[in-house]
């Protein structure tokens, strides 16, 4: 039986990355690929590149900052909803909701939150709050459910090379911390930790001080399962190559593998 990849990518601005999203669309060829940080407006969204390569695609952007798409191999996904409820006047591009491939799948850009404290941080709380609150219906529906995305959190100690000189970064604040266990206390499992329990594995590397070639990184992207999705878990893990190429976006994509999902394969 064919094996359903979702994927989620930081692609840190689609346009200037476009010839290395291409590339890895061809060599990993996820069937559901979730993008954050697009840096571009709807108009400049580039579709047809993508349809190209065999993809479908909706997307929400916004100029210079943020923006999310969800890609669909062989299909356009149908979307749900753009934006949380609760954050209609929120002028960010951060959440999209598309079914593909027998699977409902949520789409991600939380906030970042710096510099905290302040403004940025109490907002990242906030839509953090309102995501909590919309994630508890899509884990009691019923349906296949993954949320995957860049949730700008790093859970665990175990999850960044070294938290001493981050400690006052907002993706390890407490308050961060405890958003994330409480969606986890939901239900949803962090497919990534359920495959590798023990490893430390990395999705973030900033561009300073070397952080790449030391591998001094962080696991702040995430895909969390509900229960319908859980044993489904094939398996995980990071195309850390994409991290290498030239201009790299400063993450790697980050990918499950689920076995047996409903007219997914």
């Amino acid at each position: 039986m064919e094996k359903l990849k979702i994927a989620t990518f930081n692609i840190n601005g689609i346009r200037s990355r476009l010839p290395a999203l291409l590339q890895w669309l061809e060599r990993e060829a996820p069937d559901v690929a979730c993008l954050q940080e697009l840096k571009t407006q709807d108009a400049s969204f580039p579709i047809d590149e993508i349809r190209g390569a065999g993809y479908g695609a909706i997307w929400h952007g916004q100029k210079s900052w943020n923006g999310v798409a969800i890609l669909a191999k062989g299909m356009d996904p149908l979307e749900i909803r753009r934006g949380l409820p609760g954050m209609e006047a929120d002028s960010h591009s951060r959440y999209l909701e598309a079914a593909a491939h027998g699977v409902i799948v949520g789409c991600l850009y939380l906030p970042n939150g710096n510099p905290q404290p302040g403004p940025k941080f109490d907002y990242k709380l906030q839509w953090f709050e309102h995501f909590i609150a919309h994630a508890q219906g899509l884990f009691d529906s019923g349906h296949p459910v993954v949320l995957a995305g860049d949730y700008n959190v790093v859970p665990t100690d175990e999850d960044i090379y070294n938290p001493r000189s981050w400690r006052k970064d907002a993706l390890l604040q407490p308050e961060s911390r405890e958003c994330f266990q409480r969606l986890l206390a939901q239900g949803w499992i962090d497919a990534l930790r359920a495959r590798y329990p023990d490893e430390r594995l990395y999705t973030f590397w900033d561009y300073f001080r070397q952080h790449w070639q030391k591998n001094s990184g962080l696991r702040i992207d995430h895909l969390l399962l509900n229960a319908e999705l859980a044993p489904r878990l094939h398996d995980a893990g990071v195309d850390r190559w994409v991290r290498d190429q030239p201009k790299a976006s400063d993450h790697a994509p980050t990918w499950i593998k689920l076995k047996g999902v409903p007219n997914g394969g």
